[in-house]
């Protein structure tokens, strides 16, 4: 409690910039209170949405709020732009997930809806590329470690070698239960225990749903939510929204799920020796990104961007600042 009175007490210091900064609530979903459609919409990470739900109850340009961010989970469609001005923009399926919300962004960008502005990101480009092309912007790190029930068979502290071999699937005693696909967190977790993205069933069969070829009981979790794992089960799970929920800032989805401790390391975002540590990245189209004119530019774009400038509030939210803080905002990864 008393880092979290430490960042309450940083915020009420810090003023007033081009932004309204205040103690942040519970992050709403979806955009709440006028004006119902923003002029920048994205969606994607599940990551990131409460953390940017509560930058969109803060970031305002002329006044006004600009960014509407649609969460990963709720209704089955969403509607994020004004129907009569643009019908394309109406009952769009929800992006569930980093991937979907990229995919969502690049395919408004491809028929130029004007649907979405940008996606919400928690795992790096990789080798994606596009025509558009788009880039992606950090702004905060997550320590990303594991759960496992607290009344459970697993073990608390693990090391990152026994992971990976619970993971590939070297570990009959504990079922490994990755995500859900599409997920940033899936992609980050699998890039850090050494399997590629696109592995097939037939190489790592726990991982998969036995309706798809494997041996995972069940539908696999929605990432951060950790009420119906299992006593067997370890899951990824983020440090950041572990914390955010904890503290009410974001929905407490976390059952009975205790984050674990790897190789005697506890996972938070400031400790640099922590493995698991990964940034955070919104997506935008790279035409805005040299377009200083352009409202992108002025909220995602550098380090005095709005976005960057929001770090009281992203620390509130369990996020930490970049290890090398210059680079809030970089444009360099683009695909």
């Amino acid at each position: 409690m008393k880092t979290r009175k430490s960042l309450i007490a940083a915020v009420a210091g810090a003023g007033v910039l081009s932004i309204a900064l205040a103690t942040l609530p519970l992050a709403q979903a979806d955009p709440t209170g006028p004006p119902t459609y923003r002029k920048l919409a994205g969606g994607g990470s599940d990551t990131t949405q409460s953390l940017t739900n509560a930058l969109a109850e803060i970031i305002v340009d002329g006044g006004e709020k600009v960014i509407g961010s649609y969460d990963a989970i709720g209704t089955p469609t969403i509607t994020t732009k004004d129907p009569v001005a643009n019908p394309k923009c109406k009952d769009i399926p929800r992006p569930n997930g980093s991937t979907a919300g990229r995919d969502a962004l690049l395919k408004s960008l491809q028929a130029a809806d004007g649907c979405f502005q940008f996606a919400r990101s928690s795992s790096s480009r990789g080798t994606f590329t596009s025509t558009p092309s788009m880039t992606w912007v950090p702004f905060a790190t997550d320590a990303l470690t594991f759960a496992v029930r607290s009344d459970g068979d697993v073990p608390r502290e693990l090391t990152k070698a026994q992971i990976v071999a619970i993971f590939k699937c070297e570990v009959p005693s504990i079922q490994p239960a990755l995500v859900q696909v599409g997920s940033g967190t899936r992609n980050s977790w699998l890039d850090y225990v050494g399997i590629p993205r696109d592995f097939q069933p037939s190489q790592y069969p726990c991982l998969v749903p036995q309706k798809d070829g494997g041996t995972f009981p069940g539908n696999l979790p929605q990432e951060h939510d950790g009420r119906e794992l299992k006593k067997n089960q370890i899951m990824p799970y983020s440090a950041a929204v572990y914390q955010a929920q904890l503290y009410g800032t974001a929905p407490d989805r976390r059952g009975r799920a205790v984050i674990g401790v790897i190789d005697g390391v506890v996972p938070t975002v400031i400790n640099t020796s922590f493995s698991g540590v990964r940034q955070m990245f919104n997506i935008i189209p790279t035409a805005k990104v040299t377009d200083t004119s352009s409202l992108e530019y002025k909220v995602f774009v550098g380090k005095d961007s709005l976005i960057c400038k929001a770090k009281p509030q992203i620390n509130l939210q369990g996020f930490g600042d970049l290890v090398d803080p210059s680079q809030c905002g970089s444009t360099s990864s683009r695909s």
